[in-house]
């Protein structure tokens, strides 16, 4: 039954994840789709986050015009910062 639930719970998820990737590649100029993955999974990982909840508030900004709120402003950032760097070596 648990795993019925975290499963339904992962396809509930799922489009909102993917539109803040969309949201992230053109915020960021991101490179692949990859790199959006990584900032919303370093986002959620340094701010303590679920990944689905941080990719709401990303969508939500994108279609509110209301900015992210400014704990996950600071992660963001960094997280897109560390994904250039990293590219960069």
């Amino acid at each position: 039954m648990k795993e019925k639930q975290q499963l339904l719970r992962a396809m509930e998820s799922r489009p909102v994840i993917d539109m803040a990737r969309g949201v992230l590649l053109t915020t960021f100029a991101c490179g692949p789709d990859d790199d959006a993955w990584e900032i919303l999974v370093r986002v959620s990982q340094h701010a303590n986050v679920k990944l689905r909840v941080v990719a709401a508030a990303v969508t939500e900004a994108a279609s509110s015009g209301k900015p992210v709120p400014a704990d996950l402003q600071e992660h963001l950032a960094a997280a897109a910062r560390d994904r250039r760097s990293e590219h960069e070596r």
